[in-house]
């Protein structure tokens, strides 16, 4: 068995926890390959005791059967990029605050790691979405997990978005921006804007205006076979583009086009873990005492 171990951006007392997964790795027979930035990270804090392998891109994880990523689940999102076309599963080892997707906390690792020889987990498929426009800044990169996001680029007045489905005219969203969701992403940007939880195999696509300047104007859940049309209107010449953690100034004539990816990403879950319980622990329900 061969395991890739990611993650960036990692706090420094985090150095010797990586470290002791490594070898905890290593210890049970399993071929280990680090994330090149993360190695340069550990030698700097803690002495490796190991010869480490490294990779830099997704060509180099010829042979690898899952992805650890290490941090939040910002990490988590970062580490699509490596795992999108190999339809590697990915487990979330959360070091980081909320954590929804790195649902896996540091106490758990001995459990995790032994769930994963014995194949003993569940694989949470969740759907993606893709970008199409003019000049693709994004390039292959071009795919959302959670969210595809458009914003005014500064402070000055804000944007109309005309928003189509199927070609159909749905709304002119006189706002900061739109957000247009997977489920998997109803509970990150969208939900901090009032949209609504959606459970990840729901097969939709959430709408959710940023600062709205219409008070009737609401969150919409669409089929996830619709696909999204996006015009721009602003007195400003570019707007801003983000999929995920992925940003790019574009002008607003630019027509968006936001439809569901046929790539899908796998999360490892351990058995005991589920969407309904990590919704209830991180969003603290259930504390009333009449519970």
């Amino acid at each position: 068995m061969k395991v890739a171990i990611y993650s960036r951006n990692l706090s420094d007392n985090h150095a010797n926890f990586v470290n002791e997964l490594v070898c905890k790795l290593i210890d049970k027979q399993i071929e280990v390959i680090v994330f090149e930035l993360l190695l340069e990270f550990l030698k700097k804090h803690i002495n490796v005791d190991k010869e480490l392998k490294t990779f830099k891109n997704s060509k180099e994880l010829d042979g690898v059967d899952y992805m650890f990523s290490v941090g939040g689940d910002g990490t988590l999102l970062q580490s699509i990029s490596f795992v999108s076309k190999l339809q590697l599963p990915v487990l979330g080892i959360n070091t980081g605050r909320l954590g929804f997707l790195t649902s896996v906390s540091s106490q758990e690792i001995d459990e995790a790691i032994k769930s994963i020889l014995s194949k003993n987990f569940d694989l949470d498929t969740r759907s993606m979405l893709e970008v199409e426009l003019k000049n693709n800044p994004f390039g292959a990169l071009n795919f959302a997990l959670n969210e595809v996001t458009i914003q005014k680029k500064d402070s000055s007045a804000m944007i109309i978005i005309h928003t189509y489905l199927d070609g159909k005219f749905l709304n002119s969203y006189w706002a900061d921006g739109l957000i247009v969701s997977t489920p998997t992403g109803s509970t990150a940007y969208s939900l901090s804007c009032n949209g609504p939880i959606v459970l990840p195999n729901s097969g939709n696509i959430i709408i959710t205006p940023i600062a709205p300047h219409n008070l009737n104007v609401r969150p919409l859940v669409i089929p996830d076979n619709i696909e999204v049309r996006l015009l721009i209107e602003s007195r400003a010449e570019n707007c801003l583009v983000a999929l995920d953690y992925k940003s790019e100034t574009i002008p607003v004539s630019t027509e968006i086009i936001i439809k569901k990816s046929k790539e899908q990403i796998s999360i490892i879950r351990l058995k005991k873990h589920d969407f309904l319980s990590t919704l209830r622990n991180k969003l603290m329900w259930g504390l009333d005492k009449r519970n």
